[in-house]
């Protein structure tokens, strides 16, 4: 867990420096990172910010006739603009997140290929307001207190990470930027050999490339985890409504609980959305009706628990493990 909180404050870290901050030997933390790696409990990806590049972000539930949902789950799970996929309602209801690169494909799927298929029953989609938690230098606050304020600050943390996030400008790819994002969104920690490889780049000039889109807020690289594999085996959906002038407040409060791994301010009935980690109902109801629920301005809650997830920040998920795409 102390080196899976390592790489959340800096996923590109050299193992060496894990080590000698954390007292193991290099061999130890390469040896431990690759075990988790190939277990499915953690991956380190690109996860490129729609925003940078002109695109919308929308959250959609669909409600699907009875027997159908699964399969419907799964055949959004297979699209590459689609990057969280759940089954939840008993198994009734499909929430994802899409992220289409164009405005056509993204009304093509929404407005024209769900509403006509014989399984949806209702669909409902929100735009992605702000995020708050779930993005670039925000990460799910469980692990936080596995390292020591002296262990964080030798790392390089600075920090509150839930601060706000910079606006970013809308950024042209190119065919080689595409590439480099491609890599990097297969394995975060990809060398620049390796990405130099993929892109038809030398090394120093993919290093370029790639400094070069995170500055500019197109791509951050960040480390995913199964939850389930630290513990956490009870997930849920949250629909709240919170008064319009503390949304921010909300959204910020949200931020820093442990068992939030994301939440956004959307539009629809429903103006904040998260999705919330805990180790079994019971503690979801103490989290829901407790410190969630009694914040000043939330006013409503519907509470979804999620009865399978089949896709994680473009990462698919078998059971309550990570697998690599394809």
């Amino acid at each position: 867990m102390r080196i899976i909180r390592a790489l959340q404050i800096d996923p590109r870290i050299s193992f060496a420096t894990v080590a000698s901050v954390l007292g193991l030997s290099e061999l130890t933390v390469a040896r431990r990172y690759r075990r988790m790696v190939r277990t499915g409990m953690i991956r380190v990806i690109g996860v490129v910010d729609p925003g940078a590049l002109g695109q919308s972000r929308w959250m959609v539930r669909l409600r699907c006739r009875p027997g159908s949902a699964t399969a419907m789950a799964e055949s959004l799970a297979q699209r590459e603009d689609i990057s969280w996929v759940a089954l939840s309602a008993a198994g009734a209801e499909v929430t994802f997140a899409v992220r289409s690169r164009s405005q056509e494909q993204r009304d093509d799927l929404l407005s024209h290929r769900l509403p006509r298929a014989a399984a949806v029953l209702d669909l409902q989609a929100s735009a992605i307001l702000h995020q708050f938690v779930g993005g670039r230098g925000h990460y799910w606050a469980a692990l936080t207190g596995a390292l020591t304020a002296e262990q964080e600050a030798a790392l390089g943390s600075a920090g509150n990470p839930f601060t706000e996030r910079p606006a970013v400008r809308q950024v042209q790819l190119s065919a080689q930027d595409e590439k480099v994002l491609a890599a990097l969104a297969a394995d975060g920690r990809a060398s620049f050999v390796d990405l130099g490889a993929a892109s038809g780049l030398t090394p120093g000039r993919a290093a370029r490339r790639m400094h070069a889109l995170v500055a500019a807020g197109v791509v951050h690289v960040d480390v995913e985890v199964a939850p389930e594999a630290l513990g956490f085996r009870t997930r849920a959906n949250l629909w709240l409504r919170v008064h319009p002038g503390r949304i921010k407040e909300v959204g910020r409060a949200t931020a820093g609980m442990p068992e939030v791994g994301f939440a956004a301010a959307v539009t629809g009935p429903h103006n904040l959305h998260a999705v919330v980690q805990c180790r079994d109902l019971d503690h979801l109801f103490e989290f829901t009706t407790g410190r969630l629920g009694g914040l000043p301005g939330v006013e409503t809650m519907e509470v979804s628990p999620v009865l399978r997830q089949l896709k994680q920040a473009g990462t698919r998920v078998d059971g309550d493990r990570l697998t690599s795409p394809g």
